[in-house]
């Protein structure tokens, strides 16, 4: 029954941001994808872990139609959190560029915690691009990600650094019941390939899609992700 609905009723996309958690480098993608979106924003002066940020954006979930995650980066997690607790209304996830257990995990001590204390958002914006974007930089998009970095409190840096950290949510995969999008991006500098690995090792229905582009994949390859995502939808029986 449930999978009737899903063909027959038109499926809300709710995005969830990056480390940033502004929202607002969506907006090529929501073009691309040509549906229903609700993006949700996070605090910029609160610090918050994933427990509540999975409770912020349950708040946001639409309540009376199906709806897709897509959790982008550092919402990874987010996405597979809120997914393993099943809400009856959630049709397929989503993984951009993400992550079940942090990407650090396998450093030595000593160089984990030397991660740990780096202020990276004090990083020049030159740097960022270079790691987020890389040879897909642009005027434009460096901009917008100025703009979106700017605002963010270096308290809540620290916290979100640090729920990547210590995160690993690898055992709650197996309570997931819809199926899962990962998104990997082909010059990814921050996640690595084994990240998607690790998520199939636990959910072997997953389905991988690499795109050429960097970990900055839906600012900077917005088609070819939309196309990646309608495809996914169109074989999981969920109408967009």
């Amino acid at each position: 029954m449930a999978l009737d609905r899903r063909a027959t009723t038109v499926t809300t996309i709710v995005l969830l941001p990056g480390m940033d958690g502004s929202g607002s480098l969506f907006a090529d993608f929501t073009v691309a994808i040509s549906a229903r979106t609700v993006v949700v924003s996070y605090p910029n002066d609160l610090p918050l872990g994933y427990e509540e940020l999975v409770a912020l954006v349950r708040e946001r979930l639409p309540v009376d139609e199906p709806f897709i995650v897509v959790g982008e980066s550092f919402s990874g997690p987010v996405a597979l959190m809120l997914a393993a607790s099943q809400p009856p209304l959630l049709c397929g996830v989503v993984l951009v560029c993400s992550f079940a257990k942090s990407p650090a995990s396998s450093l030595p001590a000593a160089l984990h915690r030397f991660v740990a204390s780096i202020p990276f958002w004090r990083v020049p914006i030159a740097w960022g691009a270079a790691l987020l974007l890389g040879r897909f930089s642009s005027e434009q998009l460096r901009e917008l990600l100025a703009a979106a970095i700017r605002p963010v409190f270096a308290s809540v840096w620290k916290a979100r650094l640090q729920a990547v950290l210590e995160l690993d949510v690898t055992e709650r995969l197996r309570q997931i019941r819809v199926p899962i999008l990962y998104l990997r991006a082909s010059e990814d500098l921050v996640v690595p390939r084994s990240a998607a690995e690790l998520i199939v090792c636990s959910c072997p229905s997953v389905t991988i899609t690499e795109i050429e582009g960097p970990h900055f994949l839906l600012q900077t390859k917005p088609q070819e992700a939309a196309a990646a995502v309608r495809k996914f939808a169109k074989e999981s029986g969920i109408a967009l």
